[in-house]
């Protein structure tokens, strides 16, 4: 059984997959402050809950946007699991030809998104992933990964609206029944949801017209279902896009793919 481990700066999402199918899936905080037999005992216990047994684990692959945990991590994998995890790097993965300036530089989540992504839904394509912050992830219709555009993700947004305000309630997630709010409640439900959602529109329509074309919109990320039901504009949601090319990934690397040339 292959354990895809995807860190993000604020939650990182696990999911197991027997062959091509994803059996069981977690999303958890990130935390910077566990050892590597906490991290350890943290995941054995995900997976008890789950039932799955911790000597089904044969291999491991991680994107990770914090470096400071990429040796917590092996470390954990390879007392828990007897696994030596492969992470996964912009530049040398060898699934998807990113043509930025500076590969390096391109999030190792965010290209597990657009392998994700291409493979499921093709290409050309536009990813948009909800979490920290929201990316836009263009996929040409060669498959390149051509840039992306980020912005302050919803609970960042929404942290900073309120941690500066001091009448502000803290407020449930969720799309009110108008754009108009009739309450203070409302009026903050309906600037989240609906100012994300022009956002996306906005955001999206520009990236089309320097694309050509009308590529596919797929939302992934933990926040997709709340804000992306609520613009046409969003074609599918699939919360583990990552995940799935994170196995895509770990395959390839099996395979002992070459990377790209530049």
């Amino acid at each position: 059984m292959l354990l895809t481990i995807d860190v993000g700066n604020t939650e990182t999402k696990l999911g197991c997959f027997s062959g091509e199918e994803l059996t069981h899936t977690w999303r958890v905080t990130t935390e910077l402050r566990r050892t590597p037999d906490e991290y350890g005992v943290f995941f054995t216990q995900l997976f008890a809950i789950g039932g799955v047994e911790r000597n089904a684990i044969d291999a491991v692959a991680i994107a990770s946007v914090v470096p400071k945990l990429d040796p917590v991590l092996e470390s954990a994998c390879r007392r828990f699991f007897d696994v030596t995890p492969v992470f996964l790097k912009p530049q040398t993965q060898t699934l998807i030809p990113i043509v930025t300036e500076n590969p390096s530089e391109v999030g190792a989540d965010l290209v597990a998104a657009a392998i994700g992504g291409r493979s499921v839904f093709g290409a050309p394509l536009v990813v948009v992933s909800y979490g920290t912050a929201t990316a836009f992830i263009a996929v040409s219709a060669d498959g390149e990964y051509l840039g992306v555009a980020i912005a302050p993700g919803v609970t960042i947004s929404i942290d900073a609206l309120i941690g500066r305000t001091a009448k502000l309630p803290q407020i449930a997630l969720e799309a009110p029944g108008s754009a108009i709010g009739r309450n203070t409640v409302e009026a903050l439900q309906s600037g989240i949801v609906y100012g994300f959602a022009g956002q996306t529109e906005a955001i999206v329509a520009r990236m089309r017209r320097e694309m050509g074309g009308a590529p596919r919109v797929v939302a992934t990320g933990g926040l997709a279902e709340i804000v992306a039901k609520h613009t046409p504009i969003v074609d599918a949601i699939d919360p583990h896009l990552s995940l799935t090319g994170l196995r895509l990934f770990h395959a390839a690397e099996a395979r002992g793919d070459e990377p790209f040339k530049r």
